[in-house]
């Protein structure tokens, strides 16, 4: 599958919002709360969410098949946009 997100894309993400499989949410990295993830839900389980990177092949991947649920979702991925001029300095 190929990513639905680039390096370079902003995201609007909802808060709270209802989860549903196939949705591309932020959680919190397990063991490292400080930093945010943005995976693809897969399914909720009892301990949280399954995570899943759409690019299973991708170098330094990390997502539930690494550190199992998820149980600190931050929210619902709503838009993905990108700003009008990328940091390698090219025009969308």
């Amino acid at each position: 599958m190929r990513p639905a997100l680039h390096p370079g894309d902003w995201l609007l993400v909802r808060r709270g919002a209802a989860i549903r499989p196939g949705d591309i949410v932020v959680a919190r990295l397990p063991g490292d709360p400080d930093r945010l993830i943005v995976k693809r839900a897969q399914w909720r389980g009892e301990d949280g969410w399954w995570l899943e990177s759409d690019n299973q092949r991708a170098p330094g991947r990390r997502d539930s098949w690494d550190f199992g649920p998820v149980s600190e979702v931050v929210g619902r991925v709503v838009l993905r946009y990108w700003p009008l001029v990328r940091r390698s300095g090219r025009a969308r």
